[in-house]
């Protein structure tokens, strides 16, 4: 790892950095909706190709926690990482055949018009938004925490201060590639992130594999030496080995994953961007080629680490690992790194940098759609455009000041927990919500909130309890051990939980509930299932 921090490689990261936040905040202005022209700051108007938009799409799934924890679960756990990088292609494959085209044609803005679309009121507006701001909230803080440690890493800072300054200097940039550029600008930065994420990881990719003349069994027989752990490295149950139930909380995490990824509010928002039904379909079949292509190359430099630094180098840098993507880059040039390397792995680095800002960037623009359109602009009759395109940038600033806040608090505890609680929340609150209200005719308006409430509710009271949070080297609280949850993940109770309040909920509401449901979602089935009629079109 010579060179890692020598001073020409740390300038080189810093001038691409830099040029990299200018660039991409001046595409924001220039590609900015105009003030009274709501449908474009919320959906870019539709205005986006298949390509360009499934391009948006795969580069708002593929965050930072996916680029960095994933590449580090496999780096540390071999085969289990990779079952985790095949179930995020999974999710949006869901996604894809079963829900894409029903919340395009249900929804115009945000999540909240897909579930006030069959049930009208202000309660179940401001339900969808404080379950969207509670999901995506975590999400955030480990992207603004990750982009401080990644400066540090990268540029060798040392002092807390200037991780500090970090966070808070690219909080303020994210916020204003929300606020400016609206979805329209968020896409173009997204598609620039994911082409230069899957270009720039795929050219290492080919080099670790030439490192090893294409052999993939002496490769992957490398790998599990080098990891400590022999031929387990290279079958499942490493990551949950030290667990009471092994296979329980690995298909709970799996479970988790596939169900509440593609389902969070930031990529279901992306739905709308699509002028029709078959403009979904294909927009999401290049997000899940690109998503799909970007599992094989994290596998590649994630088994990459392992065989040419060892487990233990990389369980040392970092102790989940998520240092395992930049050190496998940088570990395949060698000891005497040429010019045209240092270049190459600055665009590793500037890849992965990116993919911090947009993936907040993004988180932000959903919830300040939601805050301003499902809970300010459902208050009054007819709100004027220009004012909630107002407040829709002013409510950018109102959730991104406290998550930068929050994530200068916790950017030096174990983060995993919060990427996990947001993929719980979107599997146990959100997923059975959408399911629900898209499918099931006797759904009713009590149903709805008790899904979203109790499912939310049963996340944040067994969380706490993991042993993510407590009871191991690697949790948030390593010198705590309330650890009386024997999962990783919530899922395997918190996602029945979901369903059956649900179902509880609709039940509760009484026959006559269940009747004017069945015969307004009859009205309205050919409208969310086919796309026949849209509102606001025809």
């Amino acid at each position: 790892m010579t060179g890692f921090h020598d001073p020409a490689s740390q300038t080189t990261s810093l001038v691409a950095f830099t040029t990299v936040a200018t660039l991409t905040l001046l595409l924001c202005v220039m590609t900015g909706p105009d003030r009274d022209d709501l449908d474009e700051f919320y959906t870019g108007y539709g205005s986006l190709s298949p390509l360009r938009n499934g391009l948006a799409i795969a580069g708002d799934y593929i965050s930072a926690a996916s680029v960095l924890g994933t590449g580090g679960v496999i780096a540390l756990y071999g085969y289990d990482g990779v079952v985790l990088a095949l179930s995020t292609a999974l999710s949006l494959m869901l996604l894809m055949f079963l829900l894409a085209e029903p919340l395009r044609n249900a929804g115009r803005f945000t999540m909240g018009d897909a579930f006030a679309r069959r049930m009208p009121g202000r309660s179940v507006r401001m339900v969808a938004c404080a379950v969207t701001i509670i999901a995506l909230l975590p999400l955030m803080l480990v992207q603004l925490a990750g982009a401080g440690q990644l400066l540090a890493f990268i540029l060798g800072f040392s002092g807390e201060s200037l991780q500090t300054g970090c966070i808070i200097g690219l909080g303020a940039l994210m916020i204003s590639y929300a606020a400016i550029g609206g979805m329209k600008g968020t896409a173009l930065i997204q598609i620039l992130k994911i082409v230069m994420l899957i270009g720039s990881g795929a050219v290492i990719a080919v080099l670790i594999l030439n490192r090893f003349h294409w052999d993939l069994g002496a490769f992957f027989d490398t790998a599990a030496r080098r990891s400590g752990a022999g031929t387990a490295f290279l079958h499942s149950g490493l990551e949950f080995a030290g667990g009471p139930s092994p296979q329980l909380d690995m298909i709970s995490s799996q479970l988790t994953v596939v169900l509440g990824g593609a389902c969070l509010p930031h990529i279901t928002m992306r739905m709308y961007t699509a002028s029709s039904a078959r403009q979904v379909r294909r927009s999401m079949s290049w997000a899940v080629s690109s998503v799909a292509l970007f599992v094989v190359i994290v596998t590649v430099v994630g088994f990459g680490a392992t065989a040419l630094l060892g487990r233990a180098a990389i369980a040392r840098a970092d102790a989940q690992g998520n240092t395992a993507y930049l050190l496998g880059s940088r570990a395949v040039f060698g000891a005497d790194v040429s010019t045209a390397e240092t270049l190459l792995f600055t665009a590793v680095t500037t890849a992965v940098f990116l993919t911090l800002l947009a993936s907040v960037a993004g988180m932000i623009l959903a919830c300040a759609n939601s805050l301003a359109h499902d809970v300010f602009a459902a208050r009054v009759e007819e709100m004027p455009v220009r004012r909630e395109m107002t407040l829709a940038r002013y409510s950018a600033l109102a959730v991104g000041v406290p998550a930068i806040v929050l994530a200068t608090l916790v950017q030096h505890r174990g983060l995993q927990p919060l990427v996990t609680l947001s993929f719980c929340l979107g599997a146990s609150a959100i997923a059975p919500a959408l399911v629900y209200s898209l499918f099931w005719r006797r759904y009713t308006r009590t149903g709805l909130l008790s899904t979203l409430i109790g499912g939310t509710l049963g996340v944040l009271l067994l969380m706490p309890g993991t042993n993510l949070v407590s009871g191991s080297p690697a949790a948030a609280f390593p010198g705590a051990d309330f650890n009386w949850f024997p999962f990783t993940t919530t899922g395997l109770v918190t996602i029945p939980l979901g369903f059956l309040c649900g179902w509880l909920g609709t039940v509760a509401s009484g026959r006559q509930k269940e009747d004017e449901q069945r015969r307004r979602y009859e009205a309205m089935e050919g409208w969310i299932l086919a796309g026949a009629v849209r509102r606001g079109e025809g």
